[in-house]
This record gives structure tokens, C-alpha cells and sequence, in this order.
């Protein structure tokens, strides 16, 4: 079985990467066997929603094969590299299969939380076994072998001597990465292994709200890939994710060991006002209001302290805080603020302009603006309410475009790499901001029903050249919007073949039943319908083809829609009457005979291109050797190849990598890094020569030079009657 794990997300790789999530009391807390009431009237409420076709797309029985499913997906959840379980307990675990629907179906989760419990128990005991490698004789890397870490194809390992093996493997890459980093045994032993300790932590602090989601969770997933669970803490973030506000202090927060870090102060909020707190700051202790009682809050899960720390705004709340270059046991220093919605400017909507010189072939000079979206986000209750004032996509970019417009910008690069959808209803008024009324999407509900939901307002708000960059990353919103301006014509799509997602998911709160005043139920988020372009395909599976393609960075078969293992297949309806505001057919090898002339001649696209094969052809190992001369001459070979780019950079006039000095591997994960550091190489980061985003522009600039040079050209691609603004002047 393939999947890609999005919703059941590897509860390991979770405590290991996002350390912040799942941190906790030290000791944690037991997986007892018996639910709660809660709980078994949540399990059922999921099963009656999702096993009627009133409101799931594609309801399936909860018969034997459903239950297998449910049963491998949700060993997957927690091991999903086979690093903990081995067969035998997979063999033991086999007894609970064919009742994994049942439980699912009458809320009786002993069996879930039986395995949940064994998990942990498998955890601590390989966190144990790394700890005392650290001890052995072990370290010489002389020889020729290797670790072999892509563990998803593998059998499970026979049993615990199997199992040591292989982390013997990995504990000795861990700390060949950090002795090529420059670090000396003791340092590498100490901090190897605080970092298995807090591994070990992590996972032994999961509750039983933590496997309910996750068993949960293996149940939506059998019913397609985006159906999924959110308990009412899950389902309150998602909200906030998506209004792109909160109310709260404005402070972003990491869990570093045992104690919650400021990793960035947020603009414009009670913390960067009061002109008290940086980044790396420790917050040892919260308390509510003006004399509620200091709750000491180390060790706590991240969760749990920010759930202290926010909280309505105009209420106060009181931090005990200890500078980040103090030791641990200093005084801790007190400080009151006044929590107020804090509105997360960095994840909205962003605009720059490229200005890109004439071809040496002629023409004028070009300024191509371009806007950066990386969500279709969208205020649900803020547009519900009808206040008029709500966090919207569309509007942050109705905002940008009118100042290109003043601009004076020769056309516009809408940016959608990386973003994963959002609000369809904002994927459908953005599109509106290009074209002047028409359908944008085609949906298509369980029972055969077709919709169509388009821009009913006269007018755009951009009516001049237009290109969409996209990439695997780009799904769902990104791919109906990329797709209904590919149909009607209206812009060039540049980039990567889409992710694939061609599904409608609704938010519908489980307490909505029960008739429960409170949120005790959580939500479900599910899949209602399949939509459909104008044209009448669909983008499931296959997803949005660019009209000149970038090298591929992934394959169809690691990443996307393609590689799970239920995923709708792709179908085709009917075209609805749309308005063709060009053909490109005519301009496509023009434009590509350019762009390849060009970046045959632009450093930067080439070092990303050579880049990407090198990537490629690494992930293809599946291994990394642990012969320290080998991976020290790979380590050298990177540092003069980043060096040397450099150095080509500054001959060249080209924009520096602000990375460059800092691109070698540490041999660190993100929480044992200098946060106050770790924060700046991030912000660094957003500041990297991007030369797939100026060579989209260069390509909209050459179409708008071939068009206004080329009359008889421009009547075929852009026929008159139907030219939408500027395209050709």
C-alpha cells in the first residue's frame, strides 16, 4: 500500500520534526482502555456522517475490506517508516483486524488504544537501546555501510535483533552528520542523546485524545484521502489558519527541550509593542488576568501553553519570562499584556515587481508584477457575519492589482506554488478578478448532480497580460483557478503539473447533532463533491498540464493525488458555455523556443536545473553511505560548489545567496538550533534568487513583445472581439 501520508501523518515523524506539537509532561499519560462517553459519540457521529451519501461523496460499507484498511492505515499513522513494530507484533495485532470497522461503527476503541499503547511501549524501548549505543564502540566509518532509510516498500523487521540493527544504522548516521559538522564526541553524545530523550518524551506524552484523533483519522482516510477528523482544538487552529488571525499576545512559539521559546514576535502585537521580548526568550510561567494563580509550564505540551496564553481579546495575561542568553535558572522576569486579534500578515497575499531589460533582438524594456499567494484563505465567520470586514484572497489581491495598475506594470505573475488550496468560494471570486462573468467551476455532488459556480459581477479587476506559476505543490483552489484561466484563455500557465486534487471538502461540526451548546465533538472535514473545470475535465489524479513546463522536481509517483492509494479516478462532464479570451496554441513554440534560448544563458536556472537532477537522482538511492571519507568528500564538493556559485554570482552582477555561508549540514533538527538564529536564516530564506518566478515574468514578456510586434500573430492568438484588455496594444 501507497500512501501519502497528509492526514495520517506519522505521529513519530511529528514528535521529531514538529517537537512543538506533541511536547508534554515528561512522564506523559497511560493509554487507558475504556473511551470516553465523548468519545464513543464522536466515533459514531463520524460513521453515520460519512457512511451516508446525503452527505459524503463516496460512501463506502464498513465491511472486512474496509476494516483491513482501516487497520493498515492506522499501524501506518504511527510507524510508518517500521522503525518500532516488528512482525510479531504486527502478528499480534492481526486479532484486532476484522473488528476495526465495528469499533469504528459502535465507538468501543479498546483495541485501538491496546496497539496505541504498545506503540509507545516500542517507542521507549527503541529510545532506550539508541541511548546506550551512544556508549558503544560503534563510531568508526571506515567501512562501506550504509543506512537505508526510505523504510516504506519493507517488510516489517522480523524482530527486536532486526530492529537493532537497523538503529544502529541510524544512530550511527545521526552521528556521522554531526562529527562532519565539526562537533567532538562528547558534544555529539550529549546532544544525541537529549535528542532521543525528548523523542522518547514526546511520544510517552501522547494521551488518549491523541490516539482517538489518530484512529480516527485511519478510518476517514479509508474513505478517500481528504476526509479527516479534527478534534474541537484541531478545528478551532484550522479555523485560525485559514482567517489568518488569532487573538493572543503575537508571538510565534517553539518548544526547545522542555520549555516553550519565542521563536519570532509578531508585528503590530501586544508583545512586539511592549518592546520586552526576542526571539529566543523562555516562558516559564502563565497566568490569568491581573492575580490569577503563575502556573509553572515547563515541561508542558506547546498546545497546552498556548491555549494559556491565548485567549479574548482586551484580557490581560502574565508571563514569567527568562532572556534567552540567561541560564535556565535565572529570575525569571515578569510581564503583563493585553491579549488584542492579531492578524498574521505573513502568510497573506505579497507583491514585488521584476523589471527586466530589453532582448538584445529589440524591443522595450518590461515590468512584470507579480503576487505571491500561498493560501486561498478566506474569514469564514468574519463574511458570515456581513460586517464587511473580513480576511479575504481576493481582496488582498483586488488590493495588489490596483496598485500595479498605478503602477503601470506591463503584466502580472500570479504566483500558486506551494498552495494548497482553501476556500473554493475564493478560488471562484479571484477568478472573477480576470474575467468578465462567466462559469468558473463544475460541481458535481454523489447523487449525479452538476452545479456550476461562477463570477456574476460585470467587470475585472486586471485586464492586461497574465501568467499562473504552479507546481506539484499547487492543489485544489490553485488548480480550479489555474485551470478556468487555461480554459477560457485568459493567461499562460508556466510551472509544474499540478498536485492532482480535483475534490470539494465541507467543515461540518459534530455538535450540530447532538444539539450540544458547547464544541465537545470536534468537526469533520469531508469530501462532498468533485468539481470540474469550464471546459469540463477534471484536474483529479491528473491535475493542471502548465502550457510550458519547468523541469519536473518530483515524480507523479512520490507526491500528489496519484500516490494515494483510494483516490477518486479522473473523469470528464460536459463543457458549460465559456467565453475564449485566447488560443496560445500559436504562441507556445515561440515562447518556448525563447525561454530555452535564454536559460541556456542564465546561471541561476541552470544550477537549479542541475540542482533538481541531483536531488532526483539522490532520493532515487533511497540510502546515504556512512563511510565518513566518502560523505566528507560529498560534504566538500557542496561547499565548493556553493562558494563557487558565489563567487560567479558577484562576477556576474547577480543577486548573492544570503544562505550561502550557512548551507552545510549542521547535523542539528530544528529544535536544537539557536532559535533566535534559526528564525533569521528563515527569514533569509524568503530573500534567495528565485529564477523560476523572474523567468515566468521573462516569458510573459516575451508574449507580450511577440503580440505587439506581430499583428497577423496576435489576431490568431488574441482575436479581436474577444481580447479582454492589453495583451496587445
Amino acid at each position: 500500500m501507497k500512501l501519502n501520508r497528509i492526514v495520517t501523518v506519522s505521529l513519530l515523524a511529528l514528535a521529531l520534526a514538529l517537537p512543538l506539537g506533541f511536547m508534554a509532561h515528561a512522564e506523559g499519560e497511560p493509554i487507558p482502555g475504556a473511551p470516553t462517553a465523548e468519545q464513543t459519540t464522536t466515533s459514531r457521529l463520524v460513521y453515520g456522517l460519512l457512511s451516508d451519501s446525503r452527505y459524503a461523496y463516496r460512501p463506502r460499507p464498513l465491511d472486512a475490506t474496509m476494516s483491513s484498511e482501516i487497520f493498515d492505515h492506522y499501524l501506518e499513522s504511527l510507524d510508518g517508516a517500521k522503525l518500532f513494530f516488528t512482525a510479531q507484533d504486527i502478528a499480534r495485532f492481526r486479532a484486532h483486524e476484522p473488528g476495526m470497522g465495528d469499533s469504528v461503527r459502535s465507538g468501543d476503541l479498546e483495541p485501538a488504544y491496546t496497539i496505541f499503547a504498545m506503540y509507545k511501549q516500542r517507542v521507549a524501548d527503541r529510545v532506550a537501546y539508541a541511548r546506550a549505543l551512544l556508549e558503544q564502540d560503534i563510531f568508526d566509518f571506515s567501512g562501506n555501510d550504509r543506512w537505508e532509510y526510505d523504510r516504506e516498500e519493507a517488510p516489517w523487521a522480523a524482530d527486536a535483533a532486526a530492529l537493532d540493527a537497523l538503529w544502529k544504522q541510524s544512530v550511527r548516521n545521526d552521528w556521522l552528520r554531526l562529527k562532519l559538522a565539526g562537533k567532538k564526541p562528547d558534544e555529539i553524545r550529549k546532544t544525541l542523546d537529549r535528542r532521543y530523550l525528548n523523542m522518547g518524551n514526546s511520544v510517552a506524552a501522547l494521551d488518549q485524545e491523541d490516539a482517538f484523533q489518530s484512529f480516527l483519522n485511519a478510518y476517514t482516510s479509508t474513505v478517500d484521502p481528504h476526509t479527516d477528523y479534527m478534534n474541537p482544538r484541531t478545528a478551532k487552529l484550522f479555523t485560525q489558519s485559514m482567517s489568518l488571525s488569532l487573538e493572543g499576545i503575537g508571538a510565534q512559539l517553539q518548544k526547545q527541550d522542555d520549555v516553550v521559546v519565542i521563536r519570532e514576535v509578531i508585528a503590530g502585537g501586544p508583545a512586539a509593542m511592549s518592546g520586552k521580548f526576542k526571539a529566543g526568550d523562555r516562558i516559564v510561567g502563565v497566568g490569568q488576568g491581573a492575580s490569577g494563580a503563575m502556573e509553572d509550564v515547563v515541561g508542558w505540551r506547546l498546545d497546552d501553553v498556548v491555549e494559556k496564553i491565548k485567549g479574548p481579546k482586551d484580557t490581560q495575561v502574565r508571563l514569567d519570562v527568562i532572556p534567552g542568553e540567561a541560564t535556565l535558572d535565572s529570575k525569571p522576569v515578569r510581564i503583563v499584556l493585553t491579549r488584542a486579534r492579531i492578524k498574521l500578515e505573513e502568510q497573506a497575499a505579497k507583491s514585488e515587481i521584476i523589471s527586466l531589460p530589453a532582448p538584445a533582438s529589440g524591443g522595450a524594456d518590461k515590468r512584470i508584477g507579480v503576487i505571491k499567494l500561498p493560501a486561498f484563505y478566506q474569514d469564514f465567520e468574519g463574511r458570515r457575519s456581513r460586517h464587511g470586514d473580513y480576511t479575504s484572497a481576493t481582496r488582498d489581491v483586488a488590493r495588489l492589482l490596483q496598485q500595479f495598475r498605478a503602477d503601470g506594470v506591463d503584466g502580472v505573475v500570479l504566483d500558486l506554488r506551494n498552495n494548497g488550496g482553501g476556500s473554493l468560494n475564493e478560488a471562484i471570486e479571484l477568478t472573477g478578478l480576470f474575467i468578465d462573468k462567466g462559469p468558473v467551476v463544475q460541481v458535481r455532488e454523489s447523487g449525479g448532480r452538476v452545479s456550476v459556480e461562477g463570477d456574476r459581477t460585470p467587470g475585472v479587476s486586471w485586464d492586461g497580460p497574465l501568467a499562473v506559476l504552479i507546481n506539484r505543490g499547487s492543489a485544489s483552489a490553485s488548480e480550479i483557478f489555474a485551470g478556468a484561466i487555461q480554459d477560457y484563455g485568459r493567461g499562460l500557465v508556466i510551472g509544474e503539473t499540478s498536485f492532482g486534487k480535483g475534490t470539494v471538502q465541507n467543515i461540518v461540526p459534530l455538535d450540530r447533532w447532538p444539539a450540544n451548546e458547547g464544541d465537545k465533538y470536534g468537526h469533520v472535514k469531508l469530501t462532498i463533491a468533485q468539481f470540474f473545470l469550464p471546459g469540463g475535465s477534471s484536474t483529479q489524479n491528473r491535475g493542471v498540464v502548465p502550457d510550458i513546463a519547468f523541469p519536473v522536481t518530483v515524480d507523479a509517483g512520490e507526491f500528489g493525488e496519484s500516490t494515494y492509494d483510494n483516490a477518486l479516478e479522473w473523469r470528464q462532464i460536459a463543457a458549460v458555455p465559456h467565453q475564449r479570451y485566447g488560443d496560445f496554441a500559436q504562441l507556445l513554440p515561440k515562447l518556448e523556443a525563447l525561454h530555452a534560448e535564454r536559460v541556456a544563458g542564465d546561471k541561476e536556472f541552470q544550477w537549479w536545473s542541475a540542482d533538481v537532477a541531483e536531488f532526483r537522482a539522490e532520493r532515487e538511492k533511497k540510502y546515504v553511505s556512512l563511510n565518513e571519507a566518502e560523505r566528507r568528500a560529498e560534504r566538500d564538493r557542496d561547499e565548493a560548489k556553493r562558494k563557487r556559485r558565489q563567487e560567479q554570482r558577484k562576477a556576474l552582477g547577480l543577486a548573492l545567496d544570503p544562505l550561502a555561508e550557512s548551507s552545510t549540514d549542521d547535523g542539528l533538527q530544528a529544535g536544537e538550533r539557536n532559535v533566535a538564529e534559526d528564525a533569521a536564516r528563515e527569514k533569509a530564506a524568503e530573500k534567495r534568487p528565485d529564477p523560476l518566478l523572474r523567468e515566468s515574468a521573462a516569458i510573459l514578456a516575451d508574449a507580450v513583445r511577440l503580440l505587439n510586434n506581430d499583428r497577423q500573430l496576435s489576431a490568431q492568438v488574441l482575436p479581436e472581439s474577444t481580447v479582454p484588455g492589453r495583451w496587445a496594444q
